[in-house]
Formats: structure tokens, sequence, C-alpha cells
């Protein structure tokens, strides 16, 4: 295979892997990874070091739409950033010891969990009253409706939503995802934030996350321009296509058929690790 046709088919994969991850909501990271180490024959750690780039790039773009509409909570992503950062430093370092069978057996269990987090009903709560700590840390604040009216919320169990991050930014570093689902868990279901609110903040966070990741695959050589450029380009541009698409479709019925793909992925992933062929 010549540089040009392994060039031209990591952008197209890349673009159906933006494309999939925007209309799925689980990001580009879970197709790529499997694109690069089963089809093409990638080294894991390579393929997780350009799916992080990627999380970057597509959460720098989408983040910034998402602050201008007052929708992410700022205060309460930075504070958070403390866990997911030193958890994403230490999954990476994890990472690069970590056998590479193991690595994909565990992306597979992730993704399957990823994918039937997709498809929980979210119901949207709102806590009208904070916590002591979450008061003392000001994390409670408001977000706009469709209709102009501001709704304001509060947060519960800071603590728990903290640690929770920790494991969130660890699976970020140790598989190259933007473990958006643990995020969300985090802040949805632990801090009682609503569920617009956590999945906007959780997308300002996985830039960062993923940023620290980066820093220590660079250092081991796993960051390969050869394979990121292709990738970035091909995500960022089939995450712009789904948005669209996104607007004019069913998104239940989409979430159903992507997390019926996904869990075919896991599982060739699983059964790929448990042989040793990744």
């Amino acid at each position: 295979m010549t540089i040009l046709t392994f060039t031209l088919i990591m952008i197209l994969g890349a673009f159906l892997a933006g494309f999939i991850g925007s209309l799925s909501g689980l990001g580009g990271g879970i197709i790529i990874i499997p694109l690069l180490t089963i089809i093409l024959g990638v080294d894991i750690h390579y393929a997780i070091g350009a799916a992080l780039v990627s999380v970057i790039a597509t959460s720098s773009g989408s983040a910034a739409a998402y602050v201008k509409e007052g929708i992410t909570n700022m205060r309460m992503g930075i504070f958070l950033e403390i866990a997911t950062t030193i958890g994403a430093v230490c999954g990476a370092l994890l990472s690069t010891v970590a056998p590479t069978s193991f690595i994909a057996v565990l992306f597979g269990l992730t993704l399957i969990f990823s994918a039937i987090n997709s498809l929980r009903k979210k119901e949207e709560h709102i806590v009208l009253e904070s916590s002591p700590l979450a008061k003392k840390l000001k994390l409670e604040g408001t977000y706009p409706t469709h209709d102009g009216e501001v709704v304001h919320y509060g947060t519960k169990n800071v603590i728990g939503g903290f640690s929770m991050m920790g494991i969130a930014g660890m699976m970020s570093g140790l598989l190259g995802i933007g473990s958006g689902a643990f995020k969300v868990i985090a802040m949805d279901n632990i801090m009682r934030v609503p569920f617009k609110v956590s999945t906007t903040t959780s997308n300002f966070m996985m830039g960062v996350t993923a940023m620290a990741s980066s820093v220590i695959y660079i250092q081991k050589g796993y960051i390969e321009p050869g394979i990121c450029m292709p990738v970035v380009i091909g995500v960022l541009f089939g995450a712009m296509v789904g948005a669209k698409v996104l607007v004019r479709t069913n998104p239940k019925k989409l979430r159903i058929f992507f997390a019926c793909l996904i869990f075919v992925l896991a599982v060739n992933m699983i059964y790929n690790g448990l042989n040793g062929k990744i």
C-alpha cells in the first residue's frame, strides 16, 4: 500500500468516524482506533495518539459555540478538569506500559458501555438547592432555553463527581477517547447537573483532558504527524456534516443504528485483543 493510498483511506475513514461520532454523540475516537488497528494494522499506541489529537480539534471547535450560547458551566468545568487532567496523565503513563491486548479488551468493554449509555433515556432534572461545598465553590449556574428564559440550577455531591472525573480522565488517557459517557455520568447522575449543561460542559472539558494525556504520547513518540493530520482533517469535516444531518433526521433511530454498529466494533476489538492480534 502506497503512502497516498494509506492517507486517502485514513481521511475517508476519519470522515466517517467524525460523521458517526457526531450523530451518535460518542465522538470520533471510537471509530478511528478500530479503523487504524484492525483494518490498517497501525500499532494501537499510535492510533490512540491520533484519536487524542482529533478529540482536541473537535472539542475546541464545538466547545466555543456552547460557551458563546451560555450553556457551558465554565467554572465547574475548570474545577473538574483538575481531576480529569491528573487521571489523564496517569492513564497515558499506564497505556505506555500496559499490554496492547489489555488495552484492546478494555477499549471494547468501554465501547459497549458508551453505546448502552447513549441509548439511555435522558431525563432533565433541576436541583434548586446546592450542597454546602457546591455553594462554597460557586458551582451553581444558569442556562438559556429556546424560549429565551433563564433556568437556574444547583449541584450536589461534588466529591463524588470529582472522583468520577478522575476515572473519566484515566480512561481518556489510557484509551484515547473523550470519555464523554463517564463525564456526563459524573455531572448528570452524581452531581445532578441538568443534562444540557452536563453534555456541553463535558465537551468543553474533553479537549483539555486529551491535551494533558497527549503530552505523554508526544514524549513517547506516539504522535505521528503522518497519521494525525489526515485523521484530524477527516474528523472535522465529518463532524460538521454530521451536525447538519442530525438536525433533519430522527436522532433516536440514528443512535440505535450506530449503537449496534459500535457494539459490533467493540466485540471485534475484544476478540482481537483476546487472541493477541492487536
